[in-house]
């Protein structure tokens, strides 16, 4: 990542500054930004907006594995609030997010090839022709697509 290196008046050392610049897979980064809460234990995480993060998030949440999302707009730009779920033990639901089909290497399953994730107790993220959809919907309507993600 490229960084930007600001000289402070007093000739003290340089200031590095991350770039704001634009993000290549914005998937993974949402995928990323809820392992990384996840993992620190946050009640939730926020993640800028888009139709297919909002799908995404419906998905989730339809199979269970996090307690709701919320779209805030804050302007021209919306942020989506994804709020975990919690057990009473202090366990996570989430165990595991993983991309699959990336900018670099897409990834396309047929029908009869729809992957199961740890022998049916994960779940595949598909988009296909009838839209965002878990491995088991995509199963049971027969239709393939592109695998975006598994979460276990």
């Amino acid at each position: 990542m490229a960084t930007a290196i600001a000289k402070s008046s007093n000739n003290a050392k340089p200031v590095k500054r991350a770039s704001s610049g634009v993000v290549s897979d914005p998937i993974a980064d949402m995928l990323t930004r809820i392992r990384n809460a996840n993992a620190a234990r946050h009640p939730e995480v926020k993640v800028p907006a888009s139709k297919l993060k909002l799908e995404i998030a419906r998905v989730l949440k339809d199979e269970g594995y996090i307690a709701g999302y919320e779209v805030e707009a804050d302007g021209t730009s919306q942020t989506m609030r994804i709020i975990f779920k919690a057990r009473p033990d202090r366990t996570r639901v989430i165990s595991g997010v993983k991309r699959i089909s990336r900018p670099g290497l897409r990834v396309y399953a047929r029908k009869t090839e729809i992957p199961r994730v740890l022998g049916g107790l994960g779940i595949a993220v598909l988009s296909t022709a009838e839209g965002v959809m878990s491995g088991r919907q995509a199963t049971r309507q027969g239709l393939g697509g592109e695998v975006l993600a598994y979460v276990w």
